[in-house]
């Protein structure tokens, strides 16, 4: 029987993250878990924006893997394991590893943000337009017997450059700088600009040092799913993991992992010997217990 895929286009009504949006909504529903759906209050006075701003920053919680809420019943939003680490340790999302953790539930959430997903996994393209990605879309939608609006396509593809592109640099001349509505993933660098009046953009890997290394960690012992010896390959090329989330080629990823390995915990071995090309795990830690140990040692 066929897996059926869930898919969901621009449910973010053309808003992409603003700064401050996410730890204004996680803060509001620790308050109040049906904040975003109660008949007495509006949640439009209680959260300082409009209407649509309040539906995308409900959607953006919950595609960012802060919030989680139920397909059916009570609509209430409740704090995800990722959202409660996130808010004891970086409430106004600061953070690098923060952002790069909240790029990465982003980039693999397959039903709720198909674009992202789509994008970082299976968009080969390094330099692309427009009219590439939406050719390159509307066949992954063919094959999967899927018919979405090609103004809905477009919709993501132009929050995708809102989220990563900083808009003064997509804009220079119509920007004014006091305007801070900058999406705070801008920061990660993972599409640039390869030519403004032709409109082509390209998919850039994190600048030197930005990435953490046990975010890194994470996302590998996430992928891993158990198993304690994992290809470098597996690594770099299989969707939702590090070298296609993070936009890593195989140098810049080895690198990496050789940093990771020398730490002091010893939480990997890469071993490259007889043409294994793999990497042995050496910590029973969990997704979640290298979240914490991030932030234990950034606030140590």
């Amino acid at each position: 029987m066929d897996t059926v895929i869930n898919m969901k286009f621009r449910a973010h009504d053309s808003f992409f993250i603003r700064k401050g949006w996410l730890s204004k909504g996680l803060k509001n529903v620790i308050a109040d878990p049906t904040v975003f759906v109660r008949k007495d209050i509006n949640p439009m006075d209680t959260l300082g924006i409009g209407a649509n701003m309040v539906k995308a920053m409900r959607y953006w919680l919950q595609a960012v893997g802060l919030t989680e809420e139920p397909q059916s019943g009570k609509r209430r939003q409740t704090v995800t394991e990722l959202g409660k680490a996130i808010w004891d340790n970086d409430k106004y999302m600061e953070e690098m590893g923060t952002l790069w953790l909240l790029h990465y539930y982003l980039a693999k959430n397959r039903s709720e943000a198909t674009a992202w997903y789509y994008f970082f996994n299976s968009f080969k393209p390094t330099e692309f337009t427009r009219e590439d990605f939406l050719i390159h879309m509307k066949k992954h939608l063919l094959e999967n017997n899927k018919d979405v609006a090609e103004s809905s396509i477009e919709g993501d593809y132009n929050c995708i450059l809102g989220t990563y592109l900083p808009r003064i640099k997509a804009n220079p001349n119509k920007v004014n700088p006091e305007e801070n509505i900058d999406c705070p993933l801008g920061e990660l660098g993972l599409i640039d600009i390869v030519d403004r009046k032709k409109r082509l953009y390209k998919k850039s890997q994190p600048k030197k040092d930005t990435l953490p290394e046990l975010i890194l960690l994470a996302v590998i012992l996430d992928q891993a799913k158990g198993e304690q010896s994992v290809r470098i390959s597996s690594i770099q090329n299989d969707e939702c993991n590090a070298g296609k989330v993070f936009n890593l080629d195989v140098i810049i990823l080895t690198n990496l992992l050789y940093k990771l390995e020398l730490m002091q915990d010893k939480y990997i071995k890469v071993n490259r010997t007889a043409g294994l090309d793999v990497i042995d795990i050496r910590t029973d830690m969990t997704f979640l217990d290298c979240v914490r140990e991030y932030y234990r040692q950034i606030n140590s």
